[in-house]
């Protein structure tokens, strides 16, 4: 699936609030880091091809992932912004199966590399 010019939304809020939208739209009642709605699935989906759909990013849950792992809280916000933009492109690790799974991570860790490289590095953030 490519998607050569698309919208998505960021919404970056604390634990609360995506424990809340976790409950309410996943049936999930925890906080979690990452959460992507797309809106190329299911009924109504291509309506508007170029609107990929919305991620949202615990800031909170974040920080404490980041300092757990002894990486800059940056790298661990561009991570999740790009695991959420995956899962808008069809990627998905839980739902399919553990080829799918293995080629997200892949796919993660390929992209990821490259942002470090190009774009985390000249703004400092090694």
């Amino acid at each position: 699936m490519e998607f050569p010019d698309g919208e998505l939304s960021l919404l970056i809020v604390d634990n609360d609030e995506i424990q809340n939208i976790n409950r309410d739209y996943l049936k999930r009642d925890k906080p979690t880091n990452v959460i992507s709605f797309a809106m190329q699935e299911g009924e109504g989906g291509g309506v508007q091809p170029q609107l990929l759909g919305d991620v949202v990013i615990s800031a909170e849950r974040a920080a404490e992932d980041a300092q757990e792992a002894a990486i800059p809280f940056e790298h661990e916000l561009v991570f999740l912004l790009l695991h959420g933009i995956l899962h808008l492109l069809g990627y998905d690790h839980e739902r399919g199966t553990a080829e799918q799974a293995a080629e997200m991570e892949e796919k993660e860790r390929e992209i990821f590399a490259l942002l470090r490289q190009e774009v985390l590095s000249e703004q400092g953030y090694r």
